[in-house]
């Protein structure tokens, strides 16, 4: 019997899962106030290598300027964040 068949079979990969370059709120403080930050800016300014599928804004830390931000997703406490610093969030 070949190897491949006495060994045996683990896990399972998706191939349809959808991956996101994840972006911190701290990490949006280095933009100045009133700024647009797109995929783009935020590659420019080395926070996302590349973009995969889109790019996910999760609220880890606090953000202290006002900011529109354009991203593919938002997490719903990163979406607060962004709005209590009278900023605004937009879909990609």
């Amino acid at each position: 019997m070949p190897l491949q068949r006495r060994l045996p079979k683990r896990g399972f990969k998706n191939i349809f899962k959808k991956r996101f370059a994840l972006v911190h709120i701290r990490d949006l403080n280095r933009f100045a106030e009133g700024e647009v930050i797109d995929v783009e800016a935020l590659q420019k300014a080395g926070l996302v290598k590349k973009a995969y599928d889109g790019v996910k804004i999760v609220a880890d830390g606090e953000l202290k300027v006002s900011l529109t931000v354009r991203a593919h997703k938002f997490t719903e406490s990163a979406r607060k964040k962004i709005e209590a610093a009278s900023g605004k969030v937009e879909m990609a």
